[in-house]
């Protein structure tokens, strides 16, 4: 009872640091050296861990920059390579993880038995979690932090829900290493990777999209489904606002007519799992978004994809969510102006956008040092990461997330979870930041030595409004760590 008792005490001292830390924020007029150092490290990573902000003094910002735009120039650590190569999800094609591990199929008309059922959805289950822990421990440990938050940042802009159906559990691994691929890459490229993985087919049912009078036209396959189409303009390229109409909607659901997934025991390429199956495609030529396109089977969707990664609407719509994602919940105009100018002038380079991003004035502007409140992915990274957890307890990470409202590739609706303050910040969500970050200091949470708060306070930069320095210095030495993970300077980054 007593140890409980304690526990709620902290949780209450920790909240009052935070609100004081909330409530005596003042607009800074500049940013001293360590201190943009901090702001750095914070936008391009998940947050420092030990080491971390004099490594940044010593390379350089625009030299850390750099490196970290060139993700291939950052050697992994042979500890995360060595874990991720044992997970079978990450290494089988989406047509091998299905033939493998796929729905059972009757033979000579008998139902599968039970036995073999349940081992199937223990596989499944083992293949899901793989992909998971895969992408915790990149979050956590990849020296390629850049790369990793942009995958963090596409994948929402690209959802696909993990229980949509057993072909997204099984495909997942794959699809989120299409998007890391590119996710530096460049925007075309990017946006075809998703448009042709079979994740993204099923998940927004476009492997159903039948043209009404094709010869294809049979069993589940019977009429045209929007549902791919519409998404793919709303969220994926031009915004919601992008000028299209409901007709260009119709038509690029004709142009993807039968853009869908091989079928199970042939067809495709053997690997990807994409088909595309001119039985029921619509061969009639469209107009779409004012241009005629004629009709060409495969070639169609690709001029689609063409025009809508060129379309202005859709410079300006990734750029705001960028700027968004790395400022602020709203923010300027002038920025997004210029990273839209510079993704139509480089033809959608991220990498070259993102270099706009982070050497633009609004970037290192004082106003919007550690304003963005962390959703609960990024916060228990950025724990895992600032305490230096060498072996973090993966599974039971997710099940922090899932408790927090967020769990990993959960977002049931296409649109992904949101980044800004107003979808995270209440009394709930806080209280259960605090009893995790608790549970982190005092080493209960993976019985582990608790926390040295003097190695914590010089993590995290000893950046520390007055009023928290004050609370943390006066109250007992077992209890300062864990008022460290749940100051304002945790909460934001």
């Amino acid at each position: 009872m007593k140890l409980k008792i304690k526990h709620w005490l902290s949780l209450v001292l920790i909240g009052v640091i935070f609100w004081l830390g909330l409530l005596s924020l003042r607009p800074a007029t500049s940013l001293a050296e360590e201190t943009e150092v901090l702001h750095v490290i914070n936008r391009l990573s998940f947050g420092p861990r030990p080491g971390d902000i004099e490594m940044v003094k010593s390379q350089g910002i625009d030299a850390y920059i750099q490196a970290q735009l060139a993700p291939d120039s950052i050697p992994e650590l042979p500890q995360l390579t060595q874990e991720l190569s044992k997970w079978e999800a990450l290494q089988l094609t989406p047509v091998e993880l299905f033939t493998k591990y796929g729905p059972l199929e009757k033979k000579n008309g008998q139902e599968p038995s039970l036995e073999a059922q349940k081992k199937q959805q223990q596989e499944m289950t083992r293949i899901r979690q793989e992909a998971v822990n895969a992408r915790l421990w990149r979050a956590i440990a990849s020296g390629r932090q850049l790369q990793e938050v942009m995958v963090d940042f596409w994948f929402n802009h690209f959802n696909v829900a993990l229980f949509k159906g057993p072909q997204t559990q099984l495909w997942m691994g794959n699809y989120e290493e299409q998007i890391r691929k590119h996710s530096l890459g460049n925007f075309r490229e990017l946006l075809g990777a998703t448009a042709h993985h079979p994740s993204m087919l099923f998940y927004l049912d476009n492997w159903r999209n039948t043209a009404p009078d094709s010869p294809g036209a049979k069993g589940q396959f019977q009429g045209l489904n929007e549902n791919y189409a519409r998404e793919l303009m709303e969220l994926h390229t031009l915004g919601v606002d992008g000028g299209y109409t409901q007709e260009d909607v119709i038509e690029l659901a004709r142009i993807l007519t039968g853009w869908g997934i091989a079928p199970r025991g042939g067809k495709g390429d053997g690997k990807s799992g994409f088909y595309f199956d001119e039985q029921r495609h619509d061969f009639g030529d469209k107009v779409f978004l004012g241009t005629t396109i004629q009709a060409s089977g495969m070639a169609e969707v690709e001029q689609a994809l063409d025009i809508l990664a060129a379309h202005p609407h859709t410079a300006h719509f990734i750029s705001y969510k960028l700027a968004q994602y790395f400022v602020a919940d709203e923010p300027p105009a002038s920025l997004v102006d210029a990273l839209a100018q510079s993704f139509q002038d480089t033809n959608g380079d991220i990498r070259a956008v993102m270099e706009t991003l982070f050497t633009s004035q609004e970037f290192s502007d004082p106003q919007y040092y550690n304003n963005k409140f962390k959703t609960p992915y990024q916060y228990v990274i950025s724990v895992m990461r600032v305490s230096d957890t060498k072996q973090p307890k993966l599974a039971r990470l997710n099940g922090i997330l899932i408790q927090m409202g967020m769990p990993t590739y959960g977002c049931i609706t296409p649109d992904g979870y949101k980044n800004t303050q107003a979808a995270w910040l209440n009394p709930d969500a806080m209280l259960r930041r605090l009893s995790f970050g608790t549970a982190i200091a005092n080493g209960s949470w993976d019985k582990r030595q608790p926390l040295d708060p003097a190695q914590l306070s010089k993590t995290l930069g000893n950046k520390f409004s007055g009023e928290t320095k004050q609370v943390i210095e006066t109250s007992p030495p077992n209890l300062q760590a864990g008022l460290l993970l749940g100051t304002k300077e945790m909460m934001y980054r």
